[in-house]
């Protein structure tokens, strides 16, 4: 009997948990990964990952997480499907205890919990400050079990091309590039998963990894899915400055004791105690960016005159550090060349989260028949603003209902085969090979490179912390005269480094669709809500604005749809205390 084939698109967390449901419920999997599977983002996530276990005595509850996750986000997410996965999050820490992660232990044996931002309750679970790797380690070596017993297929440095799709829209398979030989193949299958992460890259310098370009999810998106509330870009207030891209240090440090301070009449000051009491260091990470770029760039309290701030961990304990944050130490010495536990770090805010993506149903397929999507590539949990310690949480759980909902689509079905579609893949394949062969081929005087940073400029002087009508204005009209210049561009090294030369290109290609959605998105949103910040208009504006921002391609002009409102059934909208 022929098996369902289920592709996946992306090999981090929400991939590999995606792979073994589908793989449960009796489906074939191949996975497609840009890079190998174990440096996908997910390693990176440092803090950790909530679930309400009240392993700490403070009376946590699932529904002060639900509460919290709402809260949070500014009340513009969806609350079932939060309910659902915050129910669900015990059980999910469980089942990565039994895989074995080296959860952090309390004494007495319990998995230790910490604070986070924008909660009064221990409710992160971590190992160390790396638990990302912790978890990631553990699902790939489930995913191997499978791959040993022929269920799973692994494609590691391939790059996703495009969905293929039948006369009826519905998808049939996807096109890949092989990155060494740039051959393009078609691969049938009866349900795609996207599971390609955020886009924080197109800012540039972010804590995103560099292969977080967002253009997997645009491709499918200008195939006919919607996407759904680009504007909401979370900006994480601690980060290591660096020319290349900015360095997380994990909100696990605050959670367990660093104190943010700058110098003020000679002595320090610790503004966040100050202004937010009840929260102090763990205000939600859109407040104390906002209060972080208020001291330095309108007080001009930086570090030295620097945009930088002091996080302090000095008066922490030796063994809390090595137990705890000694992945932080370690960075930060590796970047900067000083000891964190000796000196206060210097930090400042950058991009760090995305909380818009593809628009998905509560069984997470997308608006194309057989097409779903899962982790920080969707919309679905997080509303206006990321609670720290839901993005692992989020990125496991979504993958968990992806892989069960892909594998039901398909059930019943006709069971694709290579011969059925196999018009319809070589058609995709001359298309995707006739666009790399244009881009080899282009050789105008404009530098890619220089289009690239001129784009990423473009967006933090306009689409940063603070947003100004006028400035978004301005930045949809450059982002304009920058694909228009691109037409002019040239692949600069069509030999030594031309594979890295030719992804690079078809990247920026889709980031300058995906830069546009995000300035227009944020300046048709007329009010302020979790990261998307307005000094103009500075409130929430619940009568209007409690909607979905939904986008749909078109090849003129982005089509905007603002019909879906949130559902608040549950929990009311009330005004933030911070």
């Amino acid at each position: 009997m022929t098996r369902p084939k289920i592709i996946i698109v992306g090999g981090g967390l929400s991939g590999l948990m995606t792979a073994l449901k589908a793989v449960e419920q009796g489906a074939e999997v191949a996975i497609f990964s840009t890079v190998p599977v174990r440096r996908s983002h997910s390693v990176c996530a440092e803090g950790g990952i909530n679930a309400a276990l009240n392993t700490k005595g403070q009376d946590d509850s699932v529904s002060q997480h639900i509460y919290d996750t709402i809260y949070g986000g500014d009340f513009l997410a969806h609350q079932s499907p939060v309910e659902k996965m915050c129910k669900a999050a015990p059980a999910i820490i469980h089942m990565f205890d039994r895989m074995g992660v080296c959860f952090s232990r309390t004494n007495e044996g319990f998995i230790d919990q910490r604070l986070f931002g924008g909660v009064s309750k221990k409710r992160t679970c971590y190992g160390g400050a790396t638990t990302g790797q912790q978890l990631m380690a553990a699902l790939d070596e489930q995913v191997r079990r499978s791959e040993v017993a022929g269920d799973i297929v692994k494609f590691e440095n391939w790059e996703f091309g495009s969905l293929v799709l039948n006369d009826e829209g519905v998808c049939v398979g996807i096109t890949a590039i092989d990155k060494v030989t740039l051959k393009v193949r078609g691969f049938a299958a009866d349900a795609v998963v996207i599971c390609s992460g955020g886009y924080g890259e197109v800012f540039g310098a972010a804590t995103s990894s560099k292969h977080c370009t967002g253009s997997a999810a645009m491709q499918v998106y200008k195939q006919g899915a919607t996407f759904a509330n680009p504007e909401f870009i979370q900006i994480h207030p601690t980060t290591i400055p660096g020319y290349d891209k900015m360095r997380l240090v994990t909100e696990g440090v605050r959670g367990d004791g660093g104190r943010i301070w700058v110098l003020r009449d000679g002595k320090p000051w610790y503004f966040l105690e100050e202004w937010y009491p009840e929260y102090g260091n763990l205000v939600p990470r859109d407040i104390a960016s906002r209060a972080i770029w208020k001291v330095v760039n309108e007080m001009n309290l930086g570090v030295g005159g620097s945009k930088s701030v002091y996080l302090d961990i000095t008066h922490l304990s030796k063994d809390l550090l090595k137990d705890n944050l000694a992945a932080v130490v370690d960075t930060y010495l590796k970047f900067v060349g000083e000891d964190p536990r000796e000196v206060p770090m210097q930090v400042y805010p950058a991009v760090h989260y995305t909380m818009g993506g593809l628009w998905v149903d509560d069984n997470h397929q997308t608006t194309i028949q057989g097409v779903f999507a899962a982790g920080e590539c969707d919309f679905q949990y997080h509303g206006a603003n990321r609670l720290g310690g839901n993005s692992l949480l989020s990125a496991v759980y979504s993958g968990m209902i992806a892989g069960v909902s892909a594998a039901n689509y398909v059930t019943g079905k006709e069971v694709a085969s290579d011969m059925s579609v196999i018009n319809f893949v070589e058609t995709e394949c001359g298309m995707q090979e006739a666009f790399n062969k244009k881009i080899m081929l282009m050789n105008g005087n404009e530098n890619p490179h220089k289009l690239k940073n001129e784009l990423s400029e473009c967006l933090n002087n306009s689409a940063f912390i603070l947003r100004y009508d006028n400035q978004l204005k301005d930045a949809d009209q450059k982002i304009l005269q920058l694909k228009e210049r691109f037409q002019n561009a040239a692949m600069l090294d069509k030999i030594g480094f031309a594979n890295q030369e030719l992804f690079f290109m078809r990247t920026l290609f889709h980031q300058f669709d995906l830069a546009q959605l995000i300035v227009r998105a944020a300046l048709n949103r007329e009010e302020s809500r979790g990261a998307h910040f307005k000094p103009e208009k500075p409130n929430r504006d619940d009568k209007k604005w409690l909607n979905v921002t939904k986008v749909s391609y078109n090849e003129n002009e982005p089509e905007f749809d603002y019909k879906e409102k949130v559902e608040i059934e549950k929990i009311k909208p009330v005004e933030r205390k911070y």
